[in-house]
């Protein structure tokens, strides 16, 4: 089963996507969100290069495990994408998942102007490998 992930942000989404069995979570691109939202060409191709059977959404929580601010604007997004891609949709906590992305790039030698269009697909490859490992557990 093949699953792709979505870290949506106001300006950006990050797309990361498992391999076919279900075990290994990749990072594939970061697109402008109104792309993703509104099914452009870029997001159609990626549904088609990938042919993915669940779409796995970040949910941001606060550090208490609470929604955070920004969740129902995700949750509200995320279930309209997924409407209009007709795939199944479930939420993993998305909590760190930034902060471990910037961190693994910056030990990559990237400064933080070149890091910024790599986050977002970054830290939804390691929520999406903590969701991968749990259905695995």
């Amino acid at each position: 089963m093949r699953a792709l992930a979505l870290d949506i942000g106001e300006k950006r989404i990050g797309i990361a996507v498992s391999d076919a069995s279900g075990s290994i979570a990749s990072p594939v691109c970061v697109l402008p969100a109104n792309e993703v939202l509104q099914r452009a060409r870029t997001f159609r191709r990626v549904l088609e290069d990938y042919e993915p059977d669940v779409l796995v959404c970040g949910r941001p929580k606060t550090m208490a495990g609470e929604d955070g601010p920004q969740a129902q604007r995700v949750m509200t997004q995320a279930r309209s994408i997924a409407d209009s891609c007709g795939l199944p949709l479930e939420f993993w906590d998305e909590r760190l998942s930034s902060a471990e992305a910037k961190r693994i790039l910056r030990e990559e030698g990237l400064s933080e102007k070149n890091m910024r269009g790599k986050v977002d697909m970054v830290a939804a490859s390691l929520f999406l490998q903590s969701w991968l490992d749990a259905r695995r557990s």
